[in-house]
């Protein structure tokens, strides 16, 4: 339970405050705290296979440049670190009617094993709302100085009852000492019900990413509860 222990304290502070902004048209804010089955990051399990909570609150400006928090339970092993709490910029824009840009520098952070800090610069391209490419990249992967690339293709495609089909493939690349190179996949269905959103996802990654991290990157099915606006 201690993995929670953070993650549940950011999500009672961040629900508090969004519902007296609410009330006001088009805010600037916007938040989200989600229960998860298992919080899986590029088909890898960050919190050892077992359910935690998530939270996030950003600021968007009129001109597309935002900023916020986003925070998880994680759990790694014995000690150190139980929680996940990043930061970030960014900048969004729509390019024309049917393509949108999207640049964020993302501070991961780990209370209590700072070691593991790193920074990474994450664009994602969309297509005709639907569609995406994320290209990110960092120079000090897990603070280990090591230079990883992650490239991801996406898509939502819409079902009868407002339902959607959420279609995910990725590829994180490393220099040579420090891993090998691994693709993940998820397939999933998502709907949401004004403040409230569901999904169910099936995870995983090839036998590579099963080789470097063992049982976290077996496949698995993902149940993510959410409220938010």
């Amino acid at each position: 339970m201690k993995s929670f222990k953070l993650a549940a304290s950011l999500a009672v502070l961040l629900s508090a405050v969004p519902f007296v902004a609410s009330a006001q048209e088009e805010s600037p804010f916007s938040w989200e705290v989600t229960a998860v089955s298992d919080y899986v990051w590029r088909g890898v399990s960050q919190s050892d296979e077992d359910p935690t909570l998530q939270a996030g609150f950003t600021y968007t400006s009129a001109s597309g440049f935002y900023a916020g928090v986003w925070g998880s339970g994680v759990d790694f092993g014995p000690g150190d670190p139980n929680t996940e709490v990043d930061g970030f910029i960014g900048y969004n824009v729509d390019l024309s009617d049917a393509v949108n840009f999207d640049v964020m520098i993302n501070r991961y952070t780990y209370p209590g094993a700072s070691d593991l800090n790193f920074n990474e610069l994450i664009t994602t391209t969309t297509f005709a709302e639907n569609y995406s490419l994320t290209v990110a990249y960092s120079n000090d992967f897990g603070g280990s100085d090591t230079k990883a690339w992650y490239v991801a293709g996406g898509a939502s495609i819409g079902l009868p009852n407002d339902f959607s089909l959420d279609l995910g493939v990725g590829r994180s690349m490393f220099d040579d000492d420090y891993s090998d190179d691994y693709t993940d996949w998820s397939v999933g269905l998502s709907r949401s019900w004004g403040l409230f959103s569901a999904s169910l996802a099936y995870v995983g990654t090839d036998g590579s990413g099963r080789d470097i991290f063992g049982d976290l990157a077996d496949d698995r099915v993902v149940l993510a509860l959410s409220i938010g606006q």
